[in-house]
């Protein structure tokens, strides 16, 4: 009879401290990673006229014009883009924090990042008044679900479940 080795720590269902960490971390890079793929898809989406103005630079023109007066044009993009990566870093540790038999789900990720856009239409855009939540803009609407849907997918990782 061989003899089975002992894992060095009883299962209990909760991850040791150290390993949620990393699981957030590890959440967070993909979320930042997501976010500087959004990016990409926006600068594409504006180039070709169908986004006007993406919801970070509307969030601050509109409501927190401010904190980026001091800066030069050039410096205020790149600061309105660093802002979207670091929320995009709080959205994948979010998402990490999700039950993994949920995360497993191949459609969990692009489902996060739509629940995400949604409740940027539906709940942050109208508190804050931005210009957004009050025209009709269908086709600048799809990009950003589009834009949402590469952010879940990089999240979901399917690629590497795939090919394990």
């Amino acid at each position: 009879m061989t003899e089975q080795a002992e894992s060095p720590q009883p299962q209990t269902g909760i991850a040791p401290v150290a390993s949620r960490s990393a699981l957030y971390l590890h959440g967070a890079v993909r979320g930042m990673i997501g976010a500087m793929a959004m990016t990409g898809m926006r600068n594409l989406t504006s180039n070709m006229g169908i986004v006007d103005e993406t919801p970070p630079e509307a969030i601050f023109r509109q409501r927190m014009p401010r904190l980026l007066r001091g800066l030069r044009q050039r410096r205020r993009k790149s600061a309105i883009i660093l802002a979207h990566w670091g929320y995009g870093a709080v959205g994948g540790a979010a998402y990490a924090a999700l039950p993994e038999a949920l995360r497993l789900n191949p459609w969990a990720g692009p489902a996060y990042g739509m629940v995400a856009w949604l409740g940027f239409e539906a709940g942050i855009a109208p508190v804050l008044g931005l210009s957004q939540a009050r025209r009709g803009r269908t086709p600048e609407r799809i990009a950003f679900a589009v834009d949402h849907l590469l952010y879940g997918a990089v999240l979901s990782e399917t690629r590497q479940r795939l090919l394990s």
